[in-house]
């Protein structure tokens, strides 16, 4: 069994939402003799995090409510990193995407060691279709599922489906294929998204 740490380290400086400053995690470490102690100011959508409903929904169900039975299972790892801006339907109808598979995108985003403010993204139709599917979740290796949509329609359709979103994926060292993932989020009550330890299996199977 081989396992990928997908997840972006957290720390002061790291990459965050179109470099905002207010995003930036802060930590403040204070010893006292031999104790040592650490206090963690966070967005909760830093890093690698996973959205809830009422990011883009208002009164939408906040982060308890999604099941964590959904977010450790069989995962899709589909090779995108040939696709230009966005993520179309076009980019995705012909993939094996069925019904019930949480599936994660590996972009050029992966191979971005800053904010890039031109990221690859999921596009409107392309959310559609995923929803048609009647997928259980999606990630993509930016800090955005979309960008440059009025009214955020990704966002939307996805939730709209019953769809998990994880965003701030790292792809980089995993290729194309079938997974065992388990995303372990904080367990956050009454928020819009958590901060999540997202990890890969490779060579084994689950029920």
């Amino acid at each position: 069994m081989k396992i990928y740490d997908i997840s972006a380290p957290i720390f002061e400086g790291m990459p965050v939402y179109k470099n905002k400053e207010e995003k930036q995690p802060k930590i403040k470490t204070e010893t006292n003799g031999h104790v040592t102690e650490s206090r963690l100011e966070l967005d909760v959508h830093t890093g690698t995090h996973i959205d809830s409903p009422l990011h883009m929904i208002n009164d939408g169900p906040t982060f308890e409510t999604i099941d964590l039975d959904k977010l450790v299972g069989q995962t899709k790892v589909f090779d995108l990193t040939s696709v230009n801006e966005k993520i179309s339907k076009a980019d995705v109808e012909g993939l094996n995407i069925e019904s019930g598979d949480f599936i994660l995108f590996k972009t050029k985003n992966s191979f971005d060691e800053n904010f890039n403010f031109e990221f690859i993204f999921l596009a409107e139709d392309a959310a559609a279709f995923l929803a048609e599917r009647g997928i259980r979740g999606v990630g993509i290796d930016a800090l955005g599922v979309e960008r440059a949509q009025p009214g955020h329609p990704t966002h939307k359709a996805l939730f709209g489906a019953d769809i998990i979103v994880i965003e701030g994926l790292r792809l980089k060292e995993v290729e194309e294929g079938e997974y065992v993932m388990v995303a372990a989020p904080l367990k956050l009550v009454g928020t819009d998204a958590s901060p999540a330890r997202v990890i890969l299996m490779e060579g084994v199977t689950v029920e």
